[in-house]
């Protein structure tokens, strides 16, 4: 898998994530708040499968040096 999710993306999908999957535990949303972990994925391992679907990419692009 192609990373297409950085930076502040990253940083934002694993604080929601963990936020969601917190107060769906605690009973304080319903059930909807486990999405929390297919949000916490996309942040950890850099890919989500929409913007692959979408061609969005918001990694910094690689400059190959000569």
């Amino acid at each position: 898998m192609k990373q297409n999710v950085g930076g502040i993306d990253r940083v934002l999908r694993i604080a929601v994530g963990l936020l969601l999957i917190i107060l769906a535990a605690s009973g304080t949303v319903g059930s909807w708040g486990w999405l929390g972990v297919v949000v916490l994925a996309t942040g950890v391992f850099s890919f989500c499968g929409a913007y692959k679907l979408f061609g969005f990419n918001t990694c910094p692009l690689k400059i190959v040096k000569k």
